[in-house]
């Protein structure tokens, strides 16, 4: 069983008894509900984050889609398509991100009831130190995931209804074609491209460096995707009007 949807988040730190908290990142199959790893970290980073993705793709392959909330450095409420330099990322691994509504941590209600499962076993009480905390957390995943039966899964355990991934991590990032009736541009380290030499556009610094993919639609309208993800739109008629530049927008209204 493996829908090939997983979900990950920092959820639920707590203090450790040194007085420092432990941020759990937790990435689980969404159907199976077999969780992959509970990694503590001191912040919630992205260095860290994509470190562990990486250890469990390399382990696990990779899943088609990645539910998660809005929280760094998964999503930004404020980023177009609300996606970081950690969804460019996914994106370029061939992962779709997709995200809860903002206050709506029900949305991704089974990844939410694991995580206060996992804080009731491993945070009351807590261990001393992230070193400690990380074997209370390793016990927890190898019994969520071999020894305590759910009922959602008919009473089985997620190890047992659980099928890896198909699909392998790549070591190296593919490249990526462009079709051809799409003009192609770089974005620049203010998270901009450049428009007819005098104009600007802003995407995100997330992407500075990458190329993105710019498709006609006629009356001025642009339509923007980096690699086969849709970001934005933008009208050039804006760009003349104002003369300096315009911000990228996801709908046209």
């Amino acid at each position: 069983m493996c829908n090939e949807v997983w979900s990950a988040d920092y959820k639920g730190k707590f203090l450790m008894g040194n007085k420092v908290y432990c941020h759990p990142l937790t990435i689980a199959d969404s159907k199976s509900r077999f969780l992959f790893t509970a990694k503590g970290h001191y912040k919630e980073t992205l260095k860290y984050a994509k470190a562990e993705f990486t250890k469990v793709f390399r382990k696990y392959g990779i899943p088609k889609q990645l539910h998660t909330d809005n929280g760094s450095p998964f999503g930004s409420v404020r980023a177009i398509q609300r996606f970081t330099q950690l969804s460019y990322w996914f994106i370029e691994l061939g992962i779709t991100p997709v995200f809860s509504d903002p206050a709506h941590p029900e949305q991704n209600g089974r990844h939410e009831r694991m995580h206060r499962d996992l804080k009731a076993a491993c945070a009351k009480p807590s261990a001393y130190d992230l070193k400690a905390q990380q074997r209370r957390l390793n016990h927890f995943v190898k019994e969520y995931n071999h020894i305590r039966p759910h009922e959602a899964l008919g009473m089985e355990t997620p190890a047992s209804m659980h099928n890896f991934s198909t699909r392998p991590f790549p070591e190296k990032i593919p490249n990526f074609d462009y079709n051809s009736n799409l003009k192609i541009l770089k974005v620049t380290q203010n998270g901009a491209i450049r428009w007819k030499s005098y104009y600007w556009v802003y995407l995100t610094a997330a992407l500075k460096g990458k190329y993105v993919g710019i498709e006609d639609l006629g009356n001025g309208i642009w339509k923007v995707f980096y690699r086969d993800v849709f970001l934005g739109f933008f009208n050039e008629t804006q760009l003349r009007n104002k003369e300096k530049s315009i911000r990228l927008e996801t709908n046209l209204v």
